[in-house]
């Protein structure tokens, strides 16, 4: 492994889950969140930011008593980007950071290493992004250098900007792997995640 910090953003509305925040509802025998955190844990060199906002007492509460760094991000109603800079400022020092999303359960540790293997065999200091064909995913890798670039100017130089108008600082991570793009944000979502989850435990084939 490198030298990894792992963020993952958990501050968000869940507006399209209607009056239930998304990450704490239950894929398999744990809430959506933790999944994400686990594999970050197991796949990362640092104790795992998780930046709150939305709901912040009751997603802390929902984490205990996992061992993680919390970041709350005051700004969360402002948009992704304010959760991206408040991790980015509160997580340990690292050579890399890995960005992640609260609600992507089906992603596993060996998922993000075989990301974080690539990024350090290939991104010559770019921002790694995983692309499933045209699809843009997540986690995305993020160098200390690129990091001190986006604290620098959070407001025009946000990582999916940045990612998109300055593609000489990207480094695209093919895979055929779906669950770096498998995120959950209705509950038609949920219901997929969940029969994906009961599928890998007894072996049957659901598609994503």
């Amino acid at each position: 492994m490198s030298d990894t910090a792992a963020i993952v953003l958990a501050a968000g509305l869940s507006r399209r889950m209607g009056d239930l925040n998304k990450l704490l509802l239950h894929v398999g025998e744990d809430i959506l969140l933790a999944h994400v955190i686990s594999a970050c844990a197991a796949a990362t060199d640092h104790q795992v930011t998780v930046v709150t906002g939305h709901q912040a007492q009751a997603v802390i509460d929902a984490l205990a008593p996992a061992s993680v760094n919390v970041v709350h991000n005051r700004q969360f109603e402002e948009g992704q980007m304010t959760s991206v800079e408040s991790g980015l400022r509160g997580a340990p020092k690292a050579e890399t950071y890995l960005i992640a999303l609260g609600d992507q359960p089906l992603l596993t540790a060996g998922d993000l290493k075989e990301l974080l293997a690539a990024h350090q065999a290939q991104a010559d200091g770019r921002i790694t992004v995983p692309m499933v064909g045209a699809i843009r995913g997540n986690p995305i890798v993020v160098p200390a250098a690129q990091r001190a670039l986006i604290l620098a100017d959070p407001v025009n130089l946000g990582c999916r900007k940045l990612t998109r108008t300055s593609p000489e600082r990207v480094h695209q991570f093919r895979t055929a792997n779906r669950s770096f793009i498998a995120d959950i944000d209705t509950p038609e979502d949920l219901a997929v995640a969940r029969s994906y989850a009961i599928s890998k435990e007894y072996n049957l084939n659901v598609a994503l």
